[in-house]
């Protein structure tokens, strides 16, 4: 029994030998293969450097360069809109007034339409751009205006993100287009230049493009736009017609119209007389032989 004990345990420290011998093994390989990748990693990172420089014209990757951490974050860039619908008594003179206080305040009518329905009824429409800074007293001044406001909407987007990321790819592309140029002027083969050539005028493309879009959006947040619709009720008064008022002149027509048409019947009845002379005659005749021959009748008659 003790025997097969003193076995059983030379067996245990036995496999525990060999599992540490297979441990150390293992760690050495392990320590070798990182100190191999380690030496991969600097030889390719060495030799990626002008690999990077070869592809600094790639669109994408430029973008996120590490300029974006120096770009200064603008104010808060915000675009003010206001849709105002108003009242007035007196069209005319609102227009001139919105105008005169749109040019106190360093603004300008950007559009102006006018329209008449009918006799009574005038409106129109107003586009106002006037300084940001201004906005909301324009609007106070320009609801001072109305006899009633109908409807007052206001708006407000903000675009600060939008900027600060126009902002950042337009560093990226004056960076790659700088390196293009780099590239151009030492270019030795034609088909290098006219590669490089064709990628530069990407990039400016690219660069007008945003910067047409950082205006847009400097102008859009530096001046306000006021849509303003005016209505305009008119009750108009009939002016005295002096042709119907007329009486005496009116009398005197009348006058001369029962006038002639008396004597165009007179005239008429002197016509028909004397023209029909002969068969009144004959009338007559046989008028008078008929009374004459009904009363000798009727004595007779009488008589009898």
């Amino acid at each position: 029994m003790i025997k097969q004990l003193k076995v059983f345990l030379v067996f245990i420290i036995a496999i525990m030998l060999g599992l540490a011998g297979c441990s150390s093994n293992s760690k050495s390989d392990s320590t070798k293969m990182n100190v191999g990748s380690k030496t991969e990693r600097d030889s390719s990172k060495a030799g990626g450097g002008d690999q990077a420089a070869l592809f600094s014209n790639g669109k994408d990757k430029d973008e996120k360069t590490s300029d974006t951490a120096n770009i200064e974050i603008p104010n808060q860039m915000v675009i003010y809109k206001a849709d105002l619908q108003l009242r007035v008594k007196k069209f005319d003179q609102t227009v001139r007034s919105l105008e005169e206080k749109a040019q106190k305040y360093g603004g300008y009518i950007a559009e102006s339409t006018v329209t008449k329905e009918g006799k009574e009824q005038l409106s129109g429409s107003l586009t106002i751009r006037v300084p940001q800074k201004h906005f909301q007293n324009f609007l106070h001044e320009a609801e001072g205006q109305a006899a009633e406001v109908l409807q007052r909407n206001i708006t407000g987007q903000d675009v600060t993100e939008e900027y600060v990321d126009l902002e950042s790819r337009l560093k990226s592309k004056k960076v790659v287009e700088e390196r293009l140029m780099t590239f151009m002027n030492s270019a030795a083969k034609t088909e290098d230049l006219l590669k490089i050539s064709a990628d530069l005028a990407a990039v400016q493309e690219e660069i007008e493009t945003i910067q047409g879009k950082m205006k847009f959006l400097e102008n859009q947040t530096s001046l306000s736009t006021v849509n303003i619709t005016l209505y305009e009720n008119k009750v108009i008064v009939p002016d005295i017609d002096q042709d119907k008022l007329n009486t005496w002149e009116k009398t005197k027509k009348q006058f001369m119209k029962s006038t002639n048409m008396l004597l165009a019947g007179l005239s008429g009845l002197v016509v028909f007389i004397i023209g029909n002379i002969p068969l009144i005659g004959v009338l007559l005749i046989v008028c008078f032989l008929f009374l004459f021959y009904y009363k000798k009748r009727k004595n007779r008659n009488s008589q009898d």
